[in-house]
Protein backbone atom coordinates (compact mmCIF):
# COMPACT_ATOMS: atom_id res chain seq x y z
CA UNK A 1 0.00 0.00 0.00
CA UNK A 2 1.51 3.41 -1.09
CA UNK A 3 1.84 5.79 1.56
CA UNK A 4 -0.53 8.25 0.26
CA UNK A 5 -3.84 6.09 -0.17
CA UNK A 6 -6.61 6.49 2.54
CA UNK A 7 -7.77 3.57 4.16
CA UNK A 8 -11.99 3.35 5.40
CA UNK A 9 -12.06 2.12 8.61
CA UNK A 10 -15.92 2.40 8.97
CA UNK A 11 -18.74 -0.15 8.80
CA UNK A 12 -20.96 -0.21 6.26
CA UNK A 13 -24.32 1.02 6.30
CA UNK A 14 -26.62 -1.72 5.04
CA UNK A 15 -30.26 -3.46 5.39
CA UNK A 16 -28.75 -6.31 7.14
CA UNK A 17 -26.66 -4.80 9.55
CA UNK A 18 -27.39 -6.00 13.36
CA UNK A 19 -27.93 -2.77 15.50
CA UNK A 20 -27.94 -2.25 18.71
CA UNK A 21 -30.66 -4.09 20.65
CA UNK A 22 -33.95 -2.16 20.69
CA UNK A 23 -32.04 0.28 18.20
CA UNK A 24 -34.29 1.69 14.93
CA UNK A 25 -32.58 -0.82 11.94
CA UNK A 26 -30.50 0.92 9.28
CA UNK A 27 -32.86 0.40 5.96
CA UNK A 28 -32.17 1.74 2.28
CA UNK A 29 -34.74 2.00 -0.44
CA UNK A 30 -35.43 3.54 -3.72
CA UNK A 31 -38.94 5.83 -2.85
CA UNK A 32 -38.67 7.02 -7.34
CA UNK A 33 -36.85 4.79 -9.52
CA UNK A 34 -35.60 5.93 -12.75
CA UNK A 35 -38.21 4.43 -14.91
CA UNK A 36 -40.82 6.32 -12.55
CA UNK A 37 -39.32 9.55 -12.38
CA UNK A 38 -38.18 9.55 -16.12
CA UNK A 39 -34.63 11.46 -15.25
CA UNK A 40 -33.11 9.42 -11.80
CA UNK A 41 -32.90 6.88 -9.17
CA UNK A 42 -33.68 8.71 -5.76
CA UNK A 43 -33.44 6.99 -2.51
CA UNK A 44 -34.28 7.80 0.92
CA UNK A 45 -33.19 6.22 4.95
CA UNK A 46 -34.21 5.02 7.58
CA UNK A 47 -32.05 4.85 10.68
CA UNK A 48 -30.71 5.55 14.39
CA UNK A 49 -27.93 7.94 14.37
CA UNK A 50 -26.00 5.44 16.02
CA UNK A 51 -25.82 2.97 13.41
CA UNK A 52 -22.52 1.92 11.98
CA UNK A 53 -19.41 4.07 12.44
CA UNK A 54 -20.18 7.53 14.50
CA UNK A 55 -19.60 9.84 16.62
CA UNK A 56 -21.59 10.61 20.01
CA UNK A 57 -22.29 14.08 20.94
CA UNK A 58 -22.42 14.75 24.34
CA UNK A 59 -26.04 15.51 24.35
CA UNK A 60 -26.40 11.35 23.83
CA UNK A 61 -26.07 11.35 27.59
CA UNK A 62 -25.91 14.43 29.06
CA UNK A 63 -28.66 16.71 28.56
CA UNK A 64 -27.46 19.62 28.81
CA UNK A 65 -24.14 18.45 26.23
CA UNK A 66 -23.35 20.48 22.86
CA UNK A 67 -25.47 18.54 20.38
CA UNK A 68 -23.26 16.67 17.53
CA UNK A 69 -23.90 20.21 15.11
CA UNK A 70 -22.54 22.31 17.92
CA UNK A 71 -19.04 20.16 17.84
CA UNK A 72 -15.54 21.78 16.59
CA UNK A 73 -15.60 19.87 13.18
CA UNK A 74 -11.46 19.88 14.02
CA UNK A 75 -11.49 17.59 16.35
CA UNK A 76 -12.21 14.99 14.15
CA UNK A 77 -9.32 15.73 11.63
CA UNK A 78 -6.16 15.04 13.13
CA UNK A 79 -2.97 12.74 13.79
CA UNK A 80 -3.56 9.18 15.47
CA UNK A 81 -2.00 6.40 17.00
CA UNK A 82 -3.65 3.01 16.67
CA UNK A 83 -3.15 1.11 19.18
CA UNK A 84 -3.67 -2.88 19.48
CA UNK A 85 -5.02 -3.91 22.69
CA UNK A 86 -7.13 -7.16 21.31
CA UNK A 87 -7.44 -10.16 24.34
CA UNK A 88 -8.03 -6.86 27.22
CA UNK A 89 -11.90 -6.83 28.78
CA UNK A 90 -11.06 -3.08 30.17
CA UNK A 91 -8.51 -0.69 28.87
CA UNK A 92 -6.72 0.98 31.36
CA UNK A 93 -3.79 3.44 31.41
CA UNK A 94 -1.57 -0.01 32.64
CA UNK A 95 -2.37 -1.32 29.14
CA UNK A 96 -0.77 1.89 27.34
CA UNK A 97 2.33 1.87 29.20
CA UNK A 98 4.60 1.84 26.12
CA UNK A 99 2.38 4.00 24.38
CA UNK A 100 4.70 6.10 22.03
CA UNK A 101 5.00 9.79 22.53
CA UNK A 102 4.42 11.44 19.17
CA UNK A 103 2.69 14.55 17.20
CA UNK A 104 -1.11 12.91 17.87
CA UNK A 105 -3.73 14.06 19.67
CA UNK A 106 -6.42 11.17 19.51
CA UNK A 107 -6.37 7.07 20.20
CA UNK A 108 -7.51 4.53 18.34
CA UNK A 109 -8.32 1.19 19.75
CA UNK A 110 -8.06 -1.99 18.03
CA UNK A 111 -9.74 -4.20 20.15
CA UNK A 112 -11.42 -7.10 18.18
CA UNK A 113 -12.19 -8.58 14.03
CA UNK A 114 -15.10 -6.81 13.05
CA UNK A 115 -17.50 -7.09 9.95
CA UNK A 116 -20.37 -5.30 8.56
CA UNK A 117 -23.51 -6.83 9.88
CA UNK A 118 -22.35 -8.56 12.87
CA UNK A 119 -23.30 -7.03 16.61
CA UNK A 120 -20.88 -7.76 19.03
CA UNK A 121 -22.58 -8.11 22.50
CA UNK A 122 -19.68 -8.73 24.38
CA UNK A 123 -16.91 -6.74 24.01
CA UNK A 124 -13.89 -4.53 25.51
CA UNK A 125 -14.50 -1.02 27.39
CA UNK A 126 -12.76 1.68 28.91
CA UNK A 127 -11.84 2.52 32.33
CA UNK A 128 -12.99 5.65 33.73
CA UNK A 129 -9.81 6.15 34.75
CA UNK A 130 -8.41 5.84 30.78
CA UNK A 131 -9.89 9.69 29.73
CA UNK A 132 -7.65 11.72 32.20
CA UNK A 133 -4.74 9.36 31.91
CA UNK A 134 -4.99 10.18 27.74
CA UNK A 135 -6.34 14.37 28.36
CA UNK A 136 -2.94 14.53 30.32
CA UNK A 137 -1.18 13.78 27.40
CA UNK A 138 -2.54 16.02 25.28
CA UNK A 139 -5.77 13.63 23.63
CA UNK A 140 -8.89 14.71 23.18
CA UNK A 141 -10.33 11.49 21.00
CA UNK A 142 -11.01 8.51 21.53
CA UNK A 143 -12.04 5.96 18.89
CA UNK A 144 -12.89 2.23 19.16
CA UNK A 145 -14.10 -1.03 16.57
CA UNK A 146 -16.68 -1.40 20.00
CA UNK A 147 -19.93 -0.38 19.57
CA UNK A 148 -20.02 1.76 22.89
CA UNK A 149 -17.19 2.35 25.10
CA UNK A 150 -19.55 1.27 28.10
CA UNK A 151 -20.71 -1.96 28.85
CA UNK A 152 -24.27 -3.04 26.76
CA UNK A 153 -26.46 -2.52 30.12
CA UNK A 154 -24.61 0.21 31.37
CA UNK A 155 -27.04 3.06 32.30
CA UNK A 156 -24.59 4.97 33.92
CA UNK A 157 -22.17 5.45 30.95
CA UNK A 158 -19.53 6.36 33.76
CA UNK A 159 -16.90 5.67 30.79
CA UNK A 160 -18.75 8.64 28.20
CA UNK A 161 -19.10 11.08 31.19
CA UNK A 162 -15.30 11.06 32.10
CA UNK A 163 -14.13 11.31 28.74
CA UNK A 164 -16.90 14.18 28.23
CA UNK A 165 -15.13 15.81 31.82
CA UNK A 166 -12.07 15.79 30.59
CA UNK A 167 -13.07 17.29 26.82
CA UNK A 168 -12.35 14.18 24.77
CA UNK A 169 -14.73 13.31 21.61
CA UNK A 170 -15.93 9.59 21.25
CA UNK A 171 -15.83 7.48 18.20
CA UNK A 172 -17.40 4.19 17.77
CA UNK A 173 -17.70 1.09 16.00
CA UNK A 174 -14.56 1.30 13.74
CA UNK A 175 -12.95 -1.52 11.23
CA UNK A 176 -9.67 -1.93 12.43
CA UNK A 177 -9.54 -5.68 11.46
CA UNK A 178 -5.78 -5.24 9.29
CA UNK A 179 -4.72 -1.60 10.51
CA UNK A 180 -1.42 -1.92 12.13
CA UNK A 181 -0.53 0.00 15.45
CA UNK A 182 1.27 3.22 14.56
CA UNK A 183 0.68 6.84 13.51
CA UNK A 184 -2.15 7.82 10.36
CA UNK A 185 -4.05 11.02 9.56
CA UNK A 186 -7.78 10.40 10.54
CA UNK A 187 -10.57 11.94 8.99
CA UNK A 188 -14.05 11.16 10.61
CA UNK A 189 -16.51 14.67 9.94
CA UNK A 190 -19.66 14.11 11.68
CA UNK A 191 -23.14 15.32 9.27
CA UNK A 192 -24.26 18.60 10.12
CA UNK A 193 -27.58 17.24 11.95
CA UNK A 194 -29.35 19.85 13.83
CA UNK A 195 -29.58 18.94 17.40
CA UNK A 196 -28.73 15.54 17.08
CA UNK A 197 -27.21 13.35 20.05
CA UNK A 198 -24.90 11.32 17.30
CA UNK A 199 -24.21 11.24 13.68
CA UNK A 200 -22.67 8.67 11.35
CA UNK A 201 -19.01 8.91 9.71
CA UNK A 202 -16.80 7.79 6.90
CA UNK A 203 -13.82 7.58 8.94
CA UNK A 204 -10.67 7.18 7.00
CA UNK A 205 -6.99 7.10 7.77
CA UNK A 206 -3.48 7.55 6.12
CA UNK A 207 -0.26 6.54 7.34
CA UNK A 208 2.21 8.70 8.14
Amino acid sequence: MKKSEWIDISIALSNELEVWPGDTPFSYQLSYTKEETGSSNIGEIRTSVHNGTHIDAPFHFDQKGQTIDELDVNTFVKQVCVVDVTGVETIKPAHLSSLSEGDYSGVLFHTMTRDDHTFPEIYPVISDELAPFLQARGIDLIGTDAPSVDPIDSKSLSAHHACLNNEIALLENLKLNTIAPGLYQLIALPLKIKRSDASPVRAIIRPI
